[in-house]
């Protein structure tokens, strides 16, 4: 008897960049069927708040990846040449587990992502403990249609935040301040 199929649509990264001049960084993954659909998910998942001016979105499939213990290995990434074109690298900083981002460092003129791989190496170092390497033109987003930035993010720039432990919990304590509640709870 044959396992169970695989009843999950796609999966696809999400990258947002937070305000100017800082990286996009890729916050989480969504599932869905389409790049549209992918972009709506995100957007309602990870654009919630103020803190976004981007997002794009990227098939997980299209993601070159390699860690730095895979490149001491030797591993190498598809040398398929497909004629050149630009790539985009992200590097991860950190092995910390709390900051597990995959920072944008950068493009790269590449004729395939081993190629693209080797020029991110030279320009943005070989000491991350990770690396990203995708085709720009597999990003749907704000990059590709610069007009949705004024319509999905500023509506939100005014809104105010809160973090939610600003908010109050309901638990042991909130009976304390409802004396009805207290003695129902002290009868029980």
């Amino acid at each position: 008897m044959n396992g169970p199929s695989d009843t999950q649509w796609p999966r696809w990264e999400v990258f947002k960049q937070a305000a100017p001049g800082r990286p996009h960084q890729a916050v989480g993954s969504v599932h869905a069927t389409d790049p549209e659909h992918a972009l709506f998910t995100a957007r309602s998942v990870f654009a919630r708040r103020p803190a976004a001016m981007s997002l794009w979105v990227v098939p997980q499939v299209q993601i070159h990846s390699l860690t730095r213990e895979q490149l001491d290995a030797g591993r190498t990434l598809p040398e398929e040449e497909d004629g050149g074109q630009t790539y985009r690298v992200f590097g991860k900083r950190s092995h910390k587990r709390s900051m597990t981002f995959m920072d944008e460092l950068g493009a790269v003129q590449a004729v395939c992502p081993q190629a693209a791989l080797t020029a991110a190496l030279l320009v943005y170092g070989a000491g991350l403990p990770a690396y990203w390497i995708i085709a720009e033109g597999e990003f749907l987003g704000s990059l590709r249609d610069p007009d949705t930035v004024e319509s999905w993010f500023a509506p939100a720039k005014d809104k105010t935040y809160k973090q939610q432990s600003s908010y109050g919990v309901i638990g042991q304590h909130a009976s304390a301040r409802n004396p009805r509640r207290q003695e129902e709870d002290t009868r029980e």
